[in-house]
Formats: structure tokens, sequence, C-alpha cells
């Protein structure tokens, strides 16, 4: 059973809304006493790459996972306060502005049965384009799509074009927070997440 629970929670997850929103998933409960890292390896990022359709043309080594971390949690660091309305942190501003000029990819369509464009030389090329997606995302108004849910330990960014949802799409956030809430109508416990 716990074999069956551990791969689960390191299962990826593709349901953010877009791949940059995917990447902040990679590292789960990430507020929480025991997060989950996801990309615990170069092979993992190869194979988060690959699922999203950017496979490298070569794998991923272990600077390029370290580059993938820190771009995730810049990316973080900058999707939070826009959610919330706040002023961005100007340092992980001029770390992702950094990390865009040092990984220019520039763009080469082809046509075919569809648009391509050649696949990223190494991971870093491919997160490059990922935090292209990412910046287009947070300054254009697919910022106002973008939600954080409200559990405590997850604060996942995801984006919901409905504006119907409350919770990340992680069902484990919404059951959690239904059985909250529930006990709150009844009497039983606080509405709200608790503090940590």
């Amino acid at each position: 059973m716990g074999c069956v629970a551990d791969e689960r929670l390191l299962a990826f997850r593709f349901d953010c809304g877009a791949p940059w929103l995917n990447l902040l998933a990679t590292r789960g409960r990430a507020f929480g006493g025991r997060p989950v890292e996801r990309l615990y390896s170069p092979a993992r990022l190869t194979e988060w790459l690959a699922r999203g359709e950017l496979a490298p043309a070569r794998a991923a080594d272990r600077s390029d996972l370290e580059r993938a971390r820190e771009l995730r949690e810049t990316l973080r660091a900058l999707a939070l306060p826009t959610v919330a309305g706040d002023p961005p942190p100007a340092d992980a501003a001029a770390a992702l502005t950094g990390f865009l000029a040092a990984h220019d990819d520039p763009v080469r369509l082809a046509t075919g049965d569809r648009l391509t464009r050649p696949a990223p030389a190494t991971a870093t090329a491919a997160l490059a384009r990922v935090a292209r997606q990412a910046v287009d995302h947070l300054t254009g108004p697919g910022r106002h799509t973008l939600k954080t849910c409200p559990e405590l330990d997850c604060r996942a960014v995801f984006a919901d074009t409905t504006d119907r949802r409350r919770w990340c799409p992680s069902p484990a956030c919404a059951s959690r927070g239904r059985v909250r809430a529930l006990r709150a109508r009844r009497g039983d416990g606080p509405a709200s997440p608790p503090a940590r």
C-alpha cells in the first residue's frame, strides 16, 4: 500500500493549465512539513520535459536539474504575489530576466502536418521555453485566470478560465477542504485550514 501511495505522490501533474504551472507542481505540498520532490533526478527532468512535448536533443544532467529547480522556485516567487495582487519580489524578477538572457532560444518554425519547432538542444533550452511562457502568462491578461489553492501545505498556482474552481486540480486538496467546510458547518472544527 505504501508503494502505491508513494507512486501517486510522485506522479507528475499536467492538470494545472499551462506547462509552467505544471513545473511548479513538480514540488508537491511545497509549503507543508514534508514537501514532495518529483524532480529528484536528471532522468525525471528529462521525462517531465518529454511528457510536456519539450524533449531535449540531449538528456538532462545534474546542472540542468539544479537550474530546473531554481527556475521553478523563481516562478513560484513571482506567481504567488501576482495572484494575490501584491508587488513581485525584484530579486525573483531579476533572476528570471537573467535566466532568459543567458538562454536565448530563437523561434524557428516548420510546417508539415502541423506547425512545429525543432526540439530544444538541451534541457535548459527547454526550460527557457517554459520560462518565456510563464512571463507571457504573468504579464498578460492570462494572469487574471490564475488562482492559488487555499490548502496551506499546497498553495499550488493553477489557471481557472471558468472562475469556478476553488481548489487546485488535486482531488486530495478538494476533499480535505470539503471535509473541513462540512465540519465547520456542523460546528466540529474550523472553516479554514489551520495556520501553521
